[in-house]
């Protein structure tokens, strides 16, 4: 190894694989490496989540320090310079760095300031072409350069929410499909199914020979424990899949169902809401209830049919109501995704400064 301590400082807004390749760069030639990670306070990415992501990669070989830096930037400004790399100075702690590695032509510079030698990896972006500001642009475009913590985070969540046997594995699964047919970036499409209907599975499978569904039973812990994992399904799943996940259910559909079957949500349960990108509900109307031994709720579909409508429309969020046919209710979804997703994502600007590039990646 050539040097003992690393150093590299940088936005990662968000993390990439040329972050990546820029940390085993100086792991292949530092004994040890710190990595600052020094966004300002305006971006929109919170900062714990970039340290863990980074953490996730790199492990314990790698020291990951965390600060905001709110400092005006301009590279022509001594007493910017000054600034920022007080900042950095006081993030990376007390032992002689020895280089720095940077990705940017402003690392000699800050080389400079820490007495240390300069260490360039890949400024033309040739081996890995992405930087932070385009992925930023086009998170589609640059999704395979993405870690799974970043995939998961960025994903798009299309819940489909309905009264029973009104569709909405169908439509869940059809979407995915849908979606993986198109290729490229979409051919990892992935669904969540319903972790509910497992449980109900398995309650009644506990319960003695000759048990139907009407004798089961549910408490508020069971609607917690579906809440909770449904949210960790979802998360697995965005982790190692496309940008966008679509899922049978979520933890909202989860407060519907609690209130049909306990009377009310428990607090318990909506603390575990993370409101989902695009909601579709599927209206039971025209759907032919099937009775498939786990359901038995069909004297309550309009109700809850309703109770869905009544909900989304109270929390304001993102919906499509889909009806008639299948193929007309596909179309529907399908329309109404493609319109999430030209959306695309908004990030708050890092600072910068005119005409100057901004410090850190």
């Amino acid at each position: 190894m050539r040097f003992g301590h690393g150093l590299i400082v940088g936005k990662f807004y968000p993390p990439h694989l040329g972050h990546h390749e820029l940390i085993r760069a100086a792991e292949r030639e530092c004994e040890r490496v710190t990595v600052v990670v020094a966004p300002s306070s305006a971006e929109s990415v919170p900062l714990e989540l970039r340290l863990e992501w980074l953490r996730e990669e790199h492990g314990q070989r790698v020291r990951f320090v965390g600060v905001h830096d709110d400092h005006p930037i301009d590279y022509d400004d001594p007493q910017a310079w000054e600034l920022h790399v007080a900042v950095f100075r006081a993030a990376a702690g007390t032992d002689r760095v020895d280089a720095v590695f940077s990705s940017e032509a402003y690392g000699v510079e800050l080389a400079a300031r820490f007495h240390a030698t300069p260490v360039i990896v890949d400024l033309p972006r040739e081996k890995v072409p992405v930087s932070g500001t385009a992925v930023r642009a086009d998170p589609i475009g640059h999704w395979g350069m993405l870690g799974p913590g970043v995939r998961g985070w960025l994903a798009k969540r299309v819940v489909v929410v309905g009264a029973e046997s009104s569709g909405t594995t169908t439509m869940a699964r059809a979407l995915a499909r849908h979606y993986r047919l198109r290729g490229g970036v979409w051919g990892r499409t992935r669904w969540v199914p319903e972790f509910g209907r497992e449980l109900t599975e398995r309650k009644l499978a506990a319960l003695a020979p000759g048990a139907t569904i009407f004798d089961v039973t549910w408490d508020r812990d069971d609607f917690a424990t579906v809440a909770a994992t449904q949210n960790a399904m979802a998360d697995a799943a965005a982790r190692d899949g496309s940008p966008v996940l679509f899922c049978d259910t979520d933890a909202f559909a989860t407060t519907i169902w609690e209130e049909r079957y306990l009377g009310s949500a428990s607090a318990a349960v909506r603390e575990l809401v993370r409101p989902a990108d695009l909601y579709l509900l599927t209206d039971d109307e025209g759907v032919p209830f099937e009775d498939d031994g786990l359901r038995d709720g069909e004297h309550l579909r309009r109700w809850m049919t309703g109770r869905f409508r009544d909900e989304l429309g109270a929390h304001g969020v993102r919906n499509r109501e889909l009806t008639g046919s299948y193929a007309q209710r596909l179309r529907a979804a399908v329309r109404a995704t493609d319109d999430l997703l030209a959306g695309g994502w908004v990030f708050a600007p890092p600072l910068s400064a005119a005409a100057h590039r901004p410090i850190g990646r």
